[in-house]
């Protein structure tokens, strides 16, 4: 399995002292998979950078609330706040929901949003991992097909993402690569997982389709996907606590950070 070597977590925001709070939102679920998935995720960003105060939070369904852990926070005594949004894409969720709720937040904190996940190439290499850990090798890049299959936009710059996300996978060596949608509403010509699949297997050159889900957590969305990929070969797991994803946490916390610190010496 020839994956790149992982980059070291950056040494230089680490100091406990002074580091602000990282709130990991999530979306959440009424499926108890997500949660656990989502928090195992985090506690895996979290021992990448020891002094580090992680939390989580999520927007819906589960606990604790977005509001609940920006008020505990505050009532402990801490000022500065990095929000990540565990998100892929910057669809409706980045753009409305989550400052709606930040701007909700005790007057106290000083908060700054990160940037979403995507695009990143450490996502495209996670989900090579997930391919890699389904029985694929990098000796079948050349002959297989790869579904991959996201929860759904109809945000056209969240559909942009996902296009150029499935341009870049292709780039490193898989025979053909479409992304597609779980649901079943599609938009901007995207297809459905199962539409993906059966136009792979037409194409010439491909002996066997994989389908890699490119969402975080287990869910209705990612079942959905899976019922999509009954006829192909392979299916992936979705991306889940997987390292590359712990390192890109700290990578958006870290460029929010030194950009506040960045304005804080310009002023």
């Amino acid at each position: 399995m020839n994956r790149p070597a992982l980059p070291s977590p950056t040494p230089a925001l680490a100091g406990k002292r002074y580091a602000p709070v990282l709130v990991v939102i999530a979306h959440g679920s009424r499926d108890p998979r997500h949660a656990a998935a989502v928090q195992a995720l985090v506690r895996r960003a979290g021992a990448l950078r020891p002094g580090l105060r992680v939390e989580t939070a999520f927007l819906d369904f589960n606990l604790p609330s977005v509001q609940g852990v920006l008020d505990r926070l505050a009532a402990g005594g801490v000022r500065e706040v990095v929000a990540l949004p565990l998100l892929l894409t910057r669809a409706f969720h980045a753009k409305a929901d989550i400052p709606a709720v930040l701007r909700q937040a005790p007057p106290s904190l000083q908060i700054r949003q990160a940037e979403v996940l995507g695009p990143s190439p450490l996502l495209v290499e996670a989900v090579e991992r997930r391919l890699y850990e389904a029985g694929l090798t990098p000796g079948d890049k050349s002959a297989t097909g790869v579904v991959l299959a996201s929860a759904g936009s109809t945000d056209p710059e969240a559909i942009a993402v996902i296009a150029e996300t499935a341009r870049e996978l292709r780039r490193t060596g898989w025979c053909s690569v479409r992304p597609a949608f779980a649901s079943a509403v599609t938009a901007g010509g995207v297809p459905r997982t199962e539409d993906a699949v059966r136009a792979l297997r037409a194409e010439p050159g491909v002996h066997r389709v994989a389908v890699a889900p490119y969402v975080i957590a287990p869910g209705r969305l990612p079942d959905r996907i899976a019922a999509g990929a009954a006829e192909a070969d392979v299916l992936a797991d979705v991306l889940g606590p997987a390292p590359e994803l712990a390192r890109l946490l700290l990578e958006r916390y870290d460029a929010a950070h030194a950009a506040r610190v960045a304005v804080a010496h310009s002023a």
